[in-house]
C-alpha cells in the first residue's frame, strides 16, 4: 500500500524459461511464438483486421505470424509461449483428468476449463507443465499428491509443474481455472 492507495498488479504476472504471463500489456503482440489473450473482465480487440469480443475468462489464440492490438484499458492477460523454450517435463504416467472441459487443442498445447463443484472430487490424474489462471479466486482445495508434497497457496496466475495427484473441493465456491498445458513432446526412436 503507497500513500496513494494500493498499488498497481505488476505488469508481468509470471515468467519462466517456458512463458510470459502479462497483465494488461502485449510486449509479444507482434512477435513470432504462440499466444493466448484471456479476458479478465469484457474486452474487445482487434486481431489483424478482425474485430474480437470476449467474455471474462475466455481467450483467443495466435499463432507465430498473427498480429493483434489490444485497448491500453482492457483487463486481460497475454500468455506468450517462449519458442526456445527447455523440453516439456512430463509426470510419470499420463492419466487425463475427468470433469474438465477442452476449449482448444494445439500442436504445443491445449487449453481447458478445470471446474470442481463444492465439495466434488477429481480423481487422480496427471498434468504436464502449465499455467494455470485462477477465474475465481478463493476455492479451498485438498490435494494429495504422488509423491506427497507440501499444500499449495496459489495466487491468480500460476506455473504448475508436472502432478499426479487426486484434488477435492474443500472450499464454499466453485473452482474454476483456465489452464494453458504444454503436450508431451513426441518420442523419438
Amino acid at each position: 500500500m503507497s500513500a496513494d492507495g494500493p498499488l498497481p498488479p505488476p505488469e508481468i504476472a509470471l515468467e519462466n524459461d517456458y512463458v510470459r504471463v502479462s497483465r494488461n500489456k502485449t510486449p509479444f503482440a507482434a512477435v513470432a511464438t504462440d499466444r493466448v489473450i484471456v479476458a479478465i473482465a469484457p474486452l474487445s480487440f482487434m486481431a489483424g483486421d478482425a474485430l474480437q469480443n470476449l467474455e471474462r475468462g475466455e481467450f483467443f489464440v495466435f499463432g507465430p505470424g498473427d498480429t493483434y492490438q489490444l485497448p491500453a484499458n482492457g483487463s486481460f492477460f497475454e500468455v506468450a509461449i517462449k519458442p526456445d523454450h527447455p523440453p516439456v517435463k512430463e509426470p510419470p504416467e499420463i492419466i487425463p483428468p475427468a470433469k474438465n472441459t477442452m476449449l482448444y487443442e494445439g500442436e504445443r498445447f491445449f487449453i481447458y476449463e478445470e471446474s470442481l463443484n463444492i465439495g466434488d472430487v477429481r480423481p487422480r490424474h496427471s498434468h504436464c507443465q502449465r499455467v494455470e489462471i485462477r477465474l475465481n479466486n478463493g476455492p479451498m482445495l485438498e490435494q494429495t499428491f504422488d509423491p506427497p508434497r507440501p499444500p499449495l497457496q496459489p495466487g491468480i496466475v500460476n506455473w504448475r509443474e508436472p502432478v499426479i495427484h487426486t484434488v477435492r473441493n474443500v472450499g464454499d465456491m466453485p473452482l474454476r481455472n483456465l489452464i494453458v498445458e504444454f503436450k508431451p513432446e513426441a518420442k523419438k526412436s
